[in-house]
C-alpha cells in the first residue's frame, strides 16, 4: 500500500469529486453574497431615474403603449428597451408595482432581486469560462472576481439603484466569458460562438445604447487572435446576428417615435467623442485605487507575457474592456455620483484581474505567491479604505431617490391641486420626473427634456427661446417647479415665470413652485394657499437629509 493511499481514507476519495464538483457553485455564491451583503447598506434607496422606466412598465402593462402616463403621446423617454421588458414581464406577473412583501415596496425588492440573480449570472459567466481555461482553479477566479465586484462600492450602488446596471454588466461579463471560454478550447470560430456574441452584443445594446460598441467585441478577437480563412465567414455571422435585430429595433422606433435614436439621446445632446473625453476614464483608476490597479496590470502584463490557454483567453477579455472604457470616456460626464456608467468596466476588470492573479499564482513559486499575495492584500485594503470616505458620503446622502421625488413632487402637487379645486387636465412642468409620474394627478411635462420631443430638440440645438415659447405658448403647465441648475438651463427664471403671469406657492433659496394664476377658479384659494405653511415640504427635505433611504410606501399611484 503506498503512502497517499494511507493518508486518504476510502471515504475521503468518494467525496473528493464531490466537493470539487460543488466548489464552482460554492464560489458563485459566495461572490453574490458578498455583494449583496454591501448592498444592504444602501437601505430602500431607488434613483428616481430607474422610476420613469417604472413609469413606461405600467403604461406599457396597462394597454397605454410606450408612454409616460395614461394618455399621454409615445415618446421614446426611456434608453433602456431589455430592462423595461423585464419590468413588465414582472408586472404581469404581479411581482412588481402591485403592492409589498414583508413591508418592502415590489418597486424596492423586484429591481433588487433581479439585480442580485444578474450579479449571480456575472459570477456564473466567469465560472464558464475559467473552467476552460483554468480546470481545477475555477473557483478561485469566481471567488476573486465576486471580492473584487463586492469591494467596489460604484459598482455595487449602480446594480442595486433600479437602473439598467445590473443587465448590461450581466450581457458584457457573459460576452467575454463566451469569448475567453472558446479561445481556450480553440472554438471560437465556431458558428455557434459566434451566434452567441452576436446575441449578447445585441442585449447589451438594447440595454443601453452605448452598448452598441460591443458589436466589435468578436470580430476585433477574432482578428486578434485568429488567422484563418473561415474568419471572414465567423465575422459576418456574428454580425448579422448583431445587425439584423437591431435594425429591425431601429426601423420600429422610427416608425413608432419618429426618431432613429432614443429621445433621451437627443435631450442629453451627446456630442461626438473627442480625446478631452476619453481622458476622464482615467478617473476611474484614481477610484480603485493607484496600489491595487499597478498590482492587477502586473499580474496582466506577467500573464500575458507566457505563452498558453491563459494568455489568450485574458486577451479576449481585454478586448470588451477597451470597448468599455471607449464608451465610458465617449459619454458625456454625467451628473449623478460615483461613475454610474463604468458598470461594465467594473465587472470586466474584475473578470480580468481574477483571471490574470490566478494565471500567475499557478505559475509561480511559494516566493512569488506571496509576494503576489502581498501585492493584492495591500492594494484591496487602500482601495476600500480610499472608497469609504465617499462611500459614506453617498449613503448619507444618496443621489435623488424615486421616495423623495414622490413625496416632494408627485403627492405634494396632488395636494395643490385639491386645495385650489383645479380641473382634471391641470399640468404640471418640473424636472424631476419617476416618482412624480408614478404618483402625480396632473398632467406631467418633463423639463429636463427625456420625455418631451420640443423640449429635447430645444435643448439639442442650445435654444431656450424657443423652449421657453413652447412652455409659455403651447404647453402652458397650471404648475411649474424649477430648482438649480434647470431655473438657468431653461431660462425659466423668476423673472420670465412673473412676466408671463406665473405667481410662486412657495419660494426657498435656489427653488421654487409656481402656479398660473389665470388658471385657478377660485383666486381666494390660492391667497389661502399662500399663506399656509404646508408641511410636505420640510418634511420631505427633512426626510432626504435625516433618512435618505426612507420608504414611500408599499405602492406608489396618483392617491384620489
Amino acid at each position: 500500500m503506498n503512502g497517499t493511499s494511507q493518508a486518504r481514507p476510502p471515504r475521503f476519495n468518494l467525496l473528493l469529486p464531490l466537493v470539487r464538483s460543488l466548489a464552482d457553485p460554492a464560489a458563485v455564491l459566495a461572490g453574490a453574497v458578498l455583494v449583496g451583503v454591501r448592498a444592504l447598506r444602501l437601505g430602500q434607496w431607488i434613483v428616481d431615474d430607474a422610476a420613469i422606466t417604472y413609469a413606461y412598465a405600467r403604461s406599457i402593462d396597462e394597454g397605454y403603449g410606450p408612454a409616460q402616463q395614461a394618455g399621454a403621446p409615445p415618446v421614446e423617454g426611456y434608453s433602456n428597451p431589455a430592462w423595461l421588458a423585464l419590468l413588465v414581464a414582472g408586472r404581469r406577473l404581479r411581482l412588481f408595482d402591485h403592492g409589498a412583501l414583508f413591508g418592502v415596496s415590489d418597486l424596492v425588492w423586484f429591481p433588487k432581486a433581479l439585480a442580485l440573480l444578474c450579479v449571480i449570472g456575472m459570477l456564473a459567466a466567469v465560472s464558464f469560462a475559467a473552467r476552460a481555461v483554468l480546470p481545477g482553479r475555477a473557483w478561485a477566479v469566481t471567488l476573486l472576481a465576486g471580492a473584487a465586484m463586492a469591494g467596489n462600492f460604484s459598482l455595487v450602488v449602480w446594480l442595486f439603484s433600479g437602473l439598467e446596471n445590473p443587465l448590461y454588466g450581466l450581457a458584457v461579463t457573459a460576452l467575454a466569458a463566451v469569448l475567453a471560454r472558446s479561445v481556450a478550447r480553440d472554438d471560437l470560430l465556431r458558428p455557434g460562438t459566434a451566434v452567441a456574441a452576436g446575441l449578447l452584443a445585441l442585449l447589451a445594446a438594447l440595454t443601453r445604447p452605448d452598448g452598441i460598441v460591443y458589436a466589435a467585441a468578436y470580430p476585433l478577437t477574432t482578428l486578434l487572435l485568429m488567422r484563418r480563412r473561415r474568419t471572414v465567414r465567423a465575422i459576418a455571422l456574428s454580425t448579422a446576428a448583431f445587425a439584423l435585430p437591431y435594425a429591425s429595433h431601429l426601423l420600429w422606433r422610427h416608425a413608432e417615435f419618429g426618431r432613429w435614436v432614443p429621445n433621451t439621446a437627443v435631450a442629453k445632446a451627446q456630442r461626438a467623442p473627442d480625446l478631452a473625453g476619453l481622458a476622464h476614464a482615467t478617473e476611474l483608476l484614481s477610484f480603485a485605487g493607484w496600489t491595487l490597479v499597478l498590482a492587477a496590470l502586473a499580474c496582466t502584463a506577467a500573464a500575458l507575457a507566457r505563452p498558453g490557454p491563459g494568455r489568450r483567453a485574458l486577451l479576449a477579455v481585454l478586448v470588451p474592456l477597451a470597448l468599455a472604457l471607449t464608451a465610458y470616456g465617449t459619454l458625456q460626464r454625467d451628473w449623478m455620483a460615483l461613475y454610474r456608467f463604468a458598470t461594465p468596466v467594473w465587472t470586466l476588470a474584475a473578470f480580468a484581474g481574477a483571471l490574470a492573479a490566478v494565471t500567475v499564482w499557478d505559475r509561480e513559486r511559494p516566493r512569488g505567491r506571496a509576494v503576489l499575495a502581498s501585492a493584492l492584500l495591500v492594494g484591496s485594503v487602500l482601495s476600500l479604505a480610499g472608497q469609504r470616505p465617499r462611500a459614506a458620503e453617498f449613503r448619507a446622502d444618496p443621489t435623488l431617490s424615486m421616495c423623495f421625488v414622490a413625496d416632494r413632487y408627485g403627492r405634494l402637487f396632488n395636494t395643490y391641486a385639491d386645495r385650489l379645486a383645479l380641473p382634471p387636465d391641470a399640468g404640471l412642468l418640473l424636472p424631476d420626473l419617476g416618482g412624480t409620474l408614478l404618483t402625480s394627478r396632473l398632467r406631467v411635462t418633463d423639463l429636463a427634456g427625456l420625455t418631451d420631443p420640443a423640449i429635447a430638440d430645444a435643448y439639442a440645438a442650445h435654444d431656450t427661446t424657443r423652449l421657453r415659447t413652447y412652455v409659455f405658448d403651447t404647453v402652458r403647465p397650471t404648475f411649474i417647479h424649477v430648482h438649480h441648475p434647470w431655473a438657468a438651463i431653461s431660462g425659466l427664471t423668476p423673472a420670465a415665470l412673473t412676466a408671463h403671469g406665473y405667481v410662486p406657492l412657495s419660494t426657498q433659496t435656489d427653488t421654487g413652485d409656481w402656479i398660473r394664476h389665470a388658471a385657478v377658479p377660485d383666486p381666494t384659494r390660492l391667497t389661502a394657499l399662500q399663506h399656509t405653511t404646508l408641511p410636505a415640504i420640510p418634511h420631505s427635505t427633512h426626510l432626504r437629509t435625516t433618512t435618505p433611504t426612507h420608504p414611500c410606501g408599499p405602492r406608489l399611484t396618483p392617491t384620489p
